[in-house]
């Protein structure tokens, strides 16, 4: 998908975009590169050229014209704007998307958005961390320079007058999105909903604290391996990533606001926030907390509550006791019976259970003596719902409560690799079905592009359609390795089937986890119980019936 960045400059050295835009830089300092003798290595493959202004000289004519104005002349004035269009990495495969196409529609989009203005438009074929994506990086001159006719974006009577200044405002940049997606449609490339607030929200800033983290953290790892320390951990996460997964793990199982605000205390010791309807929370390490807004629209409330709902009519409707069926009714899974023979025949029904509370660790605890008696009866409680719990469920031993967890530990496990193999051949189905019905919608015209007694004038004419079903015959054939291609309503049962498989699949594995986190919990409180260092293993089984 094309995505548009935005970012606004105070620099009066126009020829340093210039130079960016010509010569390779450090990704991760945005420093020019040099070679052996200390000069600039120019960019292997890049298309440049300008609008109202000669390319070669647009550093020189953009002062020239802030000079006439006497605009751009204090530190604190913007002096350009920098737009980067970012297209999908698979649209140079997919969609025939080359260097020259995207030059021309940078060229077309600054025409169309940002008339009257100097501008550099310049299309460099590598991405960041050598994705490979194309983009088209569009810098403009604050200043406009010439007079140009009203546009229905244009907000302010000056904004089509030579001599003012580019206005930046929510609207115009709602806009701006708006016509890259209809670019985008129109040129048949891949494109997601620009305008649509994101479900994980990362933002630029996060993006690079995380690739400067995972960066010092191999560094840290390859040298403690080379030291023969095995390292703990191999992936970096910045504070907003655990916060989210924080949350979704609470909120797969909660069923209410107060059961989810508990999970996250007493699991990760997150606090949960609520001011005026908004959803904040406060990472340990943290002394300011973060809105969900600020993490997507999956860890606000509206998502949430409705999230907590989900979860509890499901645990009502899986307790519910099973209606026999008419006489000669089948099972309405009797078709997909032999893929779900390996899923676990249990409903899990979370109990009340909850950790033991370390008094000594308990910072609250240790300030108030009243909340450090609550905690003392609490405990209590909860030690008397474990013994409970142990002697319900028949184990005998330590031994048989943590071998029953490990066991539960190697199912989610399995269970969570089948339901992501399930996933990826649901992904490959549906990548089939797309490009079944690509093939299929242009197959038409490709006809009629063999018969055609000159082909190079027809393809001149159909150029889309012709690109679109070649690129899908080839990606069919490269899928099938020779054989038959299956046709589309067996492609639509295989995704039927598939879709049912990962519901069933996903129902399991909630249960499982689940499953496994109550019984982390019991044994847990069993060390407690017996005064055990409930961080190290018991050495041997002792009796806790």
């Amino acid at each position: 998908m094309a995505i548009l960045k935005h970012l606004a400059s105070k620099n009066a050295d126009y020829g340093e975009a210039l130079r960016y835009l010509m010569f390779q830089h450090d990704e991760y300092t945005g420093k020019p590169i040099l070679n052996g003798n200390g000069k600039l290595v120019p960019r292997e493959e890049y298309y440049l050229d300008g609008i109202n202004c000669d390319p070669r000289t647009f550093d020189i004519e953009c002062k020239e014209l802030n000079t006439q104005y006497h605009k751009n002349q204090t530190y604190n004035e913007i002096k350009s704007h920098h737009y980067i269009l970012s297209f999908d990495p698979k649209d140079a495969d997919k969609n025939g998307l080359t260097g020259e196409r995207a030059q021309k529609l940078g060229l077309e989009y600054a025409r169309k958005n940002f008339p009257g203005h100097q501008a550099l438009v310049c299309t460099h074929m590598d991405g960041n961390n050598e994705s490979g994506n194309i983009h088209v990086h569009i810098i403009i001159n604050s200043l406009r320079k010439f007079d140009v006719e009203r546009e229905p974006f244009m907000e302010r009577s000056c904004d089509s007058r030579a001599g003012y200044k580019h206005h930046q405002t929510r609207d115009y940049l709602i806009h701006l999105k708006q016509s890259v997606m209809d670019m985008c449609h129109r040129e048949h490339l891949h494109q997601v909903d620009l305008l649509t607030p994101a479900e994980k929200k990362v933002t630029e800033r996060e993006y690079h604290a995380h690739r400067r983290g995972q960066r010092n953290m191999d560094k840290l790892n390859k040298k403690m391996i080379s030291e023969g320390i095995a390292p703990r951990k191999t992936k970096f996460q910045t504070q907003k990533d655990f916060l989210r997964s924080a949350i979704d793990e609470a909120a797969a199982s909660a069923r209410t606001l107060e059961e989810f605000q508990n999970l996250l205390m007493e699991q990760y010791h997150v606090a949960l926030k609520i001011s005026r309807g908004r959803f904040s929370y406060l990472h340990p390490e943290r002394s300011k907390a973060i809105t969900g807004r600020n993490l997507g629209t999956h860890y606000e409330e509206k998502y949430l509550l409705s999230l907590f709902k989900e979860n509890a009519e499901r645990q009502i409707s899986d307790n519910a006791p099973e209606q026999p069926l008419p006489e000669n009714a089948t099972s309405p899974s009797a078709s997909t019976s032999e893929q779900n023979a390996d899923i676990p025949a249990f409903i899990f029904i979370k109990s009340d259970l909850r950790l033991v509370i370390d008094l000594q660790q308990c910072v609250k605890a240790q300030q108030s003596q009243a909340y450090a008696q609550k905690v003392k009866l609490s405990n209590l409680q909860q030690m008397a719902k474990t013994v409970a719990y142990v002697q319900e469920h028949g184990y005998d031993t330590q031994a048989d409560l943590q071998d029953a967890f490990s066991e539960t530990q190697a199912q989610t496990t399995e269970m969570r690799k089948a339901l992501r193999s399930t996933e990826q051949k649901l992904k490959n189905v549906n990548e089939q079905i797309h490009y079944t019905g690509q093939y299929l919608a242009n197959k038409s015209v490709y006809s009629q592009y063999l018969k055609a007694k000159n082909k190079k004038l027809f393809r001149q004419e159909h150029p889309t359609e012709i690109t679109l079903y070649e690129t899908a015959r080839k990606i069919l054939q490269e899928r099938s390795g020779g054989k038959r291609l299956p046709s589309m309503k067996t492609l639509k049962a295989e995704k039927e089937k598939l879709t049912a498989l990962k519901n069933s699949q996903y129902e399991a594995y909630q249960d499982l986890r689940g499953y496994e986190k109550e019984l982390r919990t019991v044994c847990t409180n069993v060390d407690v119980i017996l005064g055990k260092d409930h961080s190290r293993k018991a050495e041997k089984s002792l009796d806790i019936s």
